[in-house]
């Protein structure tokens, strides 16, 4: 850090105002570098589906409608509903080529307030608290074994959630190529469980082990609130479908490997998913699978003892994969936030040595550990789910109207209408279904919560008052030294 670095970031700082770039000697440009192929685009999708949500969600999704027959549907719709809402995004993604997920689309779409308000909603309560839940349900699988017969205490879950967000995030700010790495082991990893599990259920099932599969959809108890609870953990478990959207700037040939990691990826993880849950249901009846404290364990303990062990080690394996796939990819949205205005400038910024978003990878890392701590898994699922389709639906509309406005757009894929409309009316359904049919105080603090991002916007984004800027400069200043970070250049197509 010596005055060569501090001579270039004046001179960017001067060349600022006419949008010019800081054209550097050395190869690399200060940016996010391409570094992320077809085989990491796929491990991304399927390591950040495939997490904690086949392991937690099954209980749940059954809970609400009753039966095996209907449970299995919802799992097989939750897919189709995953594999649908990506194939809008793919069409955002190649359109539009920027990181950061929803952000962009809803800029070019709405404007920036909309986009604000998904920046705002997403870095304080549906990023972290994904990030927290994924990391809950590691530390309750990595603990169990250590405590047979009693639930371990819940100061070990929380202190060994957060040494797992410390690791994820340490991982994340020193390396690209590290993260990713440490995603494509830990996608074989968690396939490795994922297989275990499968092929002992068609064994299982070859044996003759179908009982529990007759009359399956007897004492079923389906009412639209009962259909749209499941849906909100059957989707939990997807939830992860949208994931490369978020690094697009770092896919290597984007066009092509955008689509066909999704359309590889998503089906590949809804086959996946229907046969655990048939191998669950060929050693557990419904009220067994219920009165399961994990259903995984439980499983292993019936089907691999004495080696039953492998399940939690390999469940904890696939939890901290997933929650590394969702720490890799959210950091970069802090980042476009940071970089368009909406947050504080220095989370935009890259380190100077290993060209990662660092700030925006600890400070989202250090707000899913304030999550920990109050942390209940269940409410935390019901209460993400709400929030995030609010904007699932908004950036499917955008693609509409887009569509109508914004015709002179480049598309290399063009899905047909249908789709984002089949799209935005679920998530009508899915937003709407628990507010009128059951509702709950919860749902309207997550709305009031949304909306008070229109006076964060109007105080600090559209008046642009002074004494914020005051009092972040030094703060920006120090942090810049102590990072060793520095804004990103400006990218000329």
């Amino acid at each position: 850090m010596g005055e060569e670095s501090l001579r270039k970031r004046k001179g960017e700082h001067s060349r600022k105002e006419d949008g010019q770039s800081v054209q550097s000697h050395e190869p690399q440009t200060m940016n996010l570098q391409k570094q992320v192929g077809l085989i990491s685009g796929i491990c991304m999708i399927v390591g950040t589906i495939i997490g904690s949500g086949i392991f937690v969600s099954p209980k749940s999704v059954l809970a609400n409608v009753g039966a095996v027959g209907p449970c299995l549907t919802i799992w097989a719709a939750c897919g189709i509903l995953a594999t649908l809402g990506a194939l809008c995004y793919a069409e955002l993604g190649t359109m539009i080529t920027k990181s950061g997920g929803e952000y962009p689309y809803l800029m070019e779409a709405f404007g920036p307030i909309p986009a604000f308000l998904f920046s705002w909603t997403s870095l304080l309560v549906t990023k972290p608290s994904s990030f927290a839940i994924i990391c809950l349900s590691f530390a309750e699988y990595a603990s169990t074994p250590f405590y047979p017969g009693c639930d371990p205490p819940q100061v070990v879950i929380k202190c060994l959630a957060a040494a797992a967000i410390v690791v994820i995030t340490i991982v994340n700010s020193l390396s690209v190529k590290l993260g990713s790495y440490l995603q494509n082991f830990l996608t074989a990893a968690k396939m490795i469980i994922v297989t275990i599990i499968i092929v002992s259920g068609i064994v299982l099932l070859a044996q003759g082990k179908t009982e529990n599969f007759e009359d399956s959809f007897k004492d079923s108890k389906i009412s639209v609130s009962s259909i749209g609870l499941a849906f909100y953990n059957g989707l939990w478990a997807y939830d992860g479908w949208n994931q490369l959207n978020y690094i697009t700037e770092e896919l290597k040939n984007p066009y092509r490997n955008l689509p066909l990691s999704i359309i590889i990826g998503i089906p590949l993880v809804t086959v996946c998913y229907v046969l655990i849950n048939i191998s669950y249901f060929t050693v557990m009846t419904s009220t067994e699978l219920l009165q399961s404290q994990a259903v995984a364990v439980t499983f292993g303990d019936r089907v691999l003892y004495p080696a039953s062990w492998i399940v939690p080690l390999f469940v904890a394996f696939s939890t901290i994969g997933s929650a590394n796939g969702t720490c890799f990819t959210a950091g970069r949205l802090v980042y476009v936030a940071g970089r368009e205005g909406h947050m504080l400038k220095v989370l935009s910024y890259i380190s100077v040595k290993r060209l990662t978003p660092a700030p925006a990878i600890i400070f989202y890392g250090a707000i899913a550990i304030i999550y920990i701590i109050p942390g209940d898994i269940d409410t935390l699922i019901n209460y993400f789910s709400f929030a995030v389709w609010i904007f699932y639906g908004l950036t499917t509309i955008g693609l509409i109207v887009m569509r109508f406005t914004r015709k002179e757009l480049r598309r290399p894929i063009r899905i047909p209408i249908i789709i984002p409309v089949i799209v935005t009316l679920v998530s009508i359904l899915l937003v709407l279904a628990p507010i009128i049919s059951a509702p709950e105080l919860a749902y309207l603090y997550c709305v009031l919560f949304i909306l008070s991002g229109l006076i964060v916007y109007a105080l600090f984004v559209h008046f642009k008052f002074n004494w914020p800027q005051k009092i972040s400069k030094p703060i920006t200043m120090h942090l810049q030294m102590l990072l060793e970070v520095v804004p990103a250049e400006e990218v000329t197509e």
